[in-house]
């Protein structure tokens, strides 16, 4: 199990705590409050996303069910119902359905396997799933996993965008499942080559599902088989033959075991290190603020409480100033994002003009047993490569965006900590502002090596792409009358323009969003140098305020918490450095 890893992650928990209180002592309260919730409360929180992926019929969702130890979820589903199940731990089984349109209904458990298998219909349509989540008491899901099972990916039209731009990303380990009996099929191949390899290669484990349909002298030449061809697409790639029908009736050598170890041991040494590092390395700036905070603390109770008070009153007028070169920095923002959303929509109704024109010669050129085949995939393909090309223009622009904003608090907060030490008598610096700071406080830095582009590329790719498809999706399912040839020159002009109505606000709400919390951060960043020192400085007023007998005490408090402070940080340095041992051959 994830022991080892959920021992040490309860040490940096409890020692990043000990940060918290210390802050609390010295008085710098949003410091406490930041590290409790943006710290403690994150690894608490944070789990192991566990995706399962492979083409229709390789024995995903049962292998999900021999993970889960129990018949959990319904086999046999089709593509045309299937939906993403995201299975979590629930003392108590229970589900609830999300729906694209936002509303939430909540299922009995004993009703996954109907609603599943589309069965009955529900009365008043909500319009398309998001996710089904699933919550159930078992063990693997009581370690702060979830598994999350995913429709065929052969079947990968518009609806299944979301699996590979958004749940592949953001997990932790990929299976991905090949049949013992047709191993490696081309589309596969294709969908490792084109959507998978290029974003998780570090994290895929192939399963062999169905390996009890071969003898032992079948199953070694098949897993011999699949790693030399493997070996081209992913060298050394870790590959696992199971029976997960063996597994669920409880028989020795399914391979679910070998599976399963491998999987704790990657989870908890791998990403768990880096989750870990990651809080860790967080500490370093909280660190930083505090021992800055610390110093000014001290040089004010050498202050009489009058001149103490004339300096806050200072550093208070200062924040003001400070308040309009933050707006100013506010306002390009809104102005650059309008310019953003303006080409944007200029982009996508130059795409619904190209695509109508383009429609008749189609129409004309094609038969009407090929309209049916491919003017639906011709349409799916125009938004796919438009919506490609076009999410990656936007990241692009708002990644500059990011980068110049920050630069430019960046150097905000060097001429106030200039302007702080000149008002405080400290030595003021700056707080370390980086673009990866950023990226961590927004959420779209999933993964250190993936850069804030490329996250917000593959996020909204899929997040237009599962909006146009309700309405492109007359055309995926063949759905044209006899009157072919005038319907389709009717009805495709119109689905365009319908899918880019919906597309359009989409791509709105995505860049709002990303702006709103790059004009967040810009507040609290701006903010940041003048909050902790005005709290620390008020602090030291309200020492000083309790008389000359109380001094004595707050400046040998002051040195105790320097010091402990001191010993925190060496402490989280050598945790740190104890998450990546060096090799006993390694150069010191």
């Amino acid at each position: 199990m994830l022991d080892a890893f959920k021992e040490k992650r309860m040490t940096v928990v409890k020692a990043v705590s000990e940060l918290a209180s210390l802050a609390d002592g010295i008085g710098a309260k949003s410091v406490a409050q930041r590290v409790r919730s943006g710290l403690v409360a994150k690894l608490e929180a944070d789990r192991f996303n566990l995706v399962v992926v492979g083409e229709f019929n390789r024995g995903k969702t049962t292998l999900v069910n021999a993970i889960l130890g129990a018949q959990v979820l319904p086999v046999g589903v089709t593509p045309t119902t299937a939906v993403i199940h995201q299975i979590e731990y629930g003392a108590a089984p229970g589900a609830t359905v999300e729906y694209e349109s936002g509303k939430v209904l909540d299922l009995p458990f004993e009703e996954v396997g109907n609603f599943a298998l589309g069965n009955p219909p529900p009365a008043e349509d909500p319009g398309p799933v998001k996710v089904l989540r699933v919550r159930y008491p078992a063990a693997i899901l009581g370690d702060n996993i979830a598994l999350i099972d995913t429709p065929g990916v052969n079947d990968l039209s518009l609806q299944r965008a979301d699996i590979t731009y958004s749940y592949i990303p953001q997990s932790d380990a990929v299976l991905f499942l090949l049949d013992a009996g047709q191993l490696l099929t081309a589309s596969e191949r294709v969908f490792l080559q084109d959507k998978l390899l290029g974003q998780s290669r570090d994290k895929i484990v192939f399963v062999v599902t169905k390996k009890d349909i071969l003898s032992e002298s079948e199953q070694a030449e098949a897993m011999a088989y699949a790693r030399e061809n493997l070996q081209s697409l992913l060298p050394n790639a870790p590959v696992f033959p199971v029976s997960a029908e063996q597994a669920l009736e409880g028989r020795e050598g399914s391979g679910l075991k070998e599976l399963l170890d491998h999987l704790y041991r990657f989870l908890g040494e791998e990403r768990g290190r880096i989750m870990l590092d990651n809080a860790l390395g967080e500490t370093a700036s909280a660190c930083a603020v505090l021992e800055k905070g610390l110093d000014a603390k001290r040089r004010g109770l050498d202050m009489s409480v009058g001149e103490l008070h004339r300096r806050i009153e200072a550093v208070e007028q200062d924040l003001a100033g400070q308040a309009r070169t933050t707006e100013q920095r506010r306002s390009a923002i809104r102005e650059e994002v309008a310019a953003i959303k303006a080409w944007a929509r200029r982009d996508l109704d130059r795409l619904v003009d190209d695509v109508t024109r383009q429609i008749p010669a189609i129409v004309d050129d094609a038969s009407v047993d090929d309209l049916k085949s491919h003017l639906g995939p011709f349409l799916e393909k125009a938004f796919r490569d438009w919506a490609t090309a076009e999410t990656r223009e936007i990241a692009d622009a708002l990644e500059g965006l990011a980068e110049k904003t920050i630069a430019l608090v960046r150097e905000d907060a060097r001429v106030a900590a200039k302007r702080l030490s000149d008002t405080v008598g400290a030595d003021m610096r700056p707080p370390a502002i980086a673009i990866d700071t950023f990226a961590y406080d927004v959420g779209v830095a999933a993964l250190p090596i993936i850069g804030l582009t490329v996250m917000l590329n593959s996020l909204w790719l899929g997040a237009l792409l599962i909006v146009a498809a309700p309405v492109l999706a007359i055309y995926m399912r063949g759905r044209i009358d006899t009157e072919t040839r005038a319907r389709a020159r009717e009805l495709a002009p119109k689905a365009v323009k319908d899918a880019a109505e919906k597309v359009a606000p989409k791509l709105d709400e995505m860049i709002d969003e990303f702006a709103k919390r790059l004009d967040d951060w810009v507040v609290q960043a701006s903010e940041e140098v003048y909050r902790e020192i005005l709290e620390v400085l008020s602090s030291a007023k309200a020492e000083l305020e309790k008389g000359e007998q109380a001094l004595a005490p707050a400046v040998a408090s002051c040195e105790r918490q320097a010091l402990a402070l001191a010993a925190l940080r060496a402490r989280y340095d050598k945790m740190r450095s104890d998450l990546w041992p060096q090799p006993a051959d390694a150069p010191t």
